[in-house]
């Protein structure tokens, strides 16, 4: 009998929750970060109808409605639409691809690499899920640093969603695994059979 949950429902629980908890923080940016709930959500910084007054939540961190047409950072958002709309459905599916064929040679107590690997896994599928449904995937999270006085504007991280930092740190985990993981030391040959 095996105690805790299977290598395979851990994936699909927290996937699935990583998945939920970022649609739900979009359809609350676009309901609270925009003027027209109702309008058609991609109209809706072409129409001015975001809300060009962020909601601070910490000197560091306000909420922001952005639609990010490229990759993480915006990459390749100015492509034209022809090239970029295939190239993140194949990126995405080889992504799902790899996760799956990694995930599956996993032993049930390698823990550590699973939940980086879901993390990961449902990040991916979130913004999927924004792509076909809206072309472009909503971002809302703005970090930044105080403006020093010799700076005319803040220091920005791009703006980000509950799926990218899902990506981000099941990244960072599986670099880290990569680096600090204890290899399995190599059994001593054995010496070979003396001819008498």
């Amino acid at each position: 009998m095996e105690n805790g949950l299977s290598k395979w429902k851990l994936l699909a629980l927290l996937a699935g929750l990583w998945v939920v908890a970022d649609q739900v923080t979009k359809y609350l940016a676009v309901e609270h970060l925009t003027a027209a709930f109702i309008a058609e959500q991609k109209e809706l910084l072409e129409r001015g109808l975001a809300n060009p007054v962020p909601v601070t939540v910490t000197p560091f961190w306000q909420h922001r409605y952005t639609q990010n047409r490229g990759a993480a950072w915006g990459v390749l958002s100015g492509a034209g639409e022809q090239f970029r709309v295939p190239f993140f459905y194949l990126v995405s599916i080889a992504a799902v691809i790899f996760i799956f064929s990694y995930y599956r040679k996993l032993r049930t107590e390698q823990r550590y690499l699973q939940i980086a690997l879901a993390l990961v896994l449902g990040g991916a599928i979130g913004n999927a899920i924004d792509r076909i449904l809206r072309g472009y995937v909503i971002d809302f999270i703005d970090w930044h640093w105080f403006d020093p006085h010799w700076l005319r504007s803040s220091l920005h991280w791009p703006t980000f969603n509950v799926a990218d930092s899902g990506i981000t740190v099941g990244l960072a985990m599986l670099f880290l695994e990569m680096l600090f993981a204890k290899k399995p030391a190599k059994a001593p040959a054995e010496p070979a059979a003396r001819k008498a």
